[in-house]
């Protein structure tokens, strides 16, 4: 019986290109080069916020970009931290210096108020899941041992949470499950609370915006089906927990889940 579903995928939609990386015979991806010039990147007329950069770990090409609102400088005013994971779907060649983001932090750093630590972390299909999750818990003992003034003198290490933009959403998810198990470890950080903002999940089972954005312009589903063939372990498919959490869940006899599936769809 033929798939609907991919009927309704339009052909002509090369995903590779939507995501701007090109796929060579070999399976391996073409990106290009992001540069990483440690300078900072703020809005035109924007002196809201103060920016730094800093190096979490070399050898993985890891940083962090620490927000702080510059009100709070030269005061005695200890915020909360909100530890922040882009989104790309784990391939795209975004980072945490890419323009678009840098709006983004000034406003829920000034909003809040808090420091926001914005984690870049290593791609797929080079580094498939869960790098993205092992580097931004790294990220979170880089900050728990930061020898950085500025953390140190104005960040809350009691109030800390992880927000996470679609895959940084799922990222944040993860991670969050991770370090539940060993939050003795991070004293001082303590993690508050998960933000997942549009965070990215799925399944083989289609979600309910998956059926009705099937041929959106935006985020077609031939790309999503893409991110999650690049992102997940090789062999693995859509059910992989990393993928769909609810899965997992419910494999667990202890667990409750009340309509599990609908906080997916």
């Amino acid at each position: 019986m033929s798939d609907p579903i991919a009927m309704s995928i339009d052909p002509n939609v090369d995903p590779y290109g939507s995501l701007g990386i090109i796929r060579n015979t070999d399976g391996s991806i073409t990106r290009p080069q992001i540069p990483r010039p440690f300078s900072i990147t703020i809005p035109e007329n924007d002196s809201s916020v103060f920016m730094k950069d800093l190096v979490i770990n070399p050898a993985k090409d890891m940083w962090a970009r620490i927000i702080i609102p510059r009100e709070v400088l030269d005061s005695e005013i200890k915020l909360p931290l909100v530890v922040y994971f882009h989104g790309g779907g784990f391939v795209m060649a975004a980072n945490v210096d890419t323009p678009i983001l840098q709006k983004f932090y000034a406003t829920v750093a000034v909003e809040i108020p808090a420091i926001i630590v914005s984690v870049d972390y290593r791609y797929a299909p080079e580094n498939r899941l869960p790098a993205a999750y092992d580097d931004c818990v790294e990220s979170l003992h880089w900050i728990k041992n930061t020898s950085d003034e500025l953390l140190k003198k104005y960040g809350d290490f009691s109030k800390c949470f992880l927000l996470g933009t679609s895959s940084g959403g799922n990222i944040a998810y993860h991670v969050g499950l991770r370090v539940a198990e060993v939050s003795e470890c991070l004293k001082p950080l303590e993690i508050k609370g998960l933000i997942l903002h549009h965070a990215f999940f799925g399944g083989k089972e289609r979600t309910k915006s998956e059926l009705r954005l099937v041929r959106d312009k935006i985020l077609h589903l031939n790309v999503c089906n893409i991110m999650w063939e690049l992102g997940l372990p090789i062999g693995s498919d859509r059910d992989h927990p990393y993928c769909n959490p609810v899965v997992e869940i419910r494999s667990n006899e202890n667990t409750r889940l009340e309509d599990s599936g609908d906080w997916l769809r």
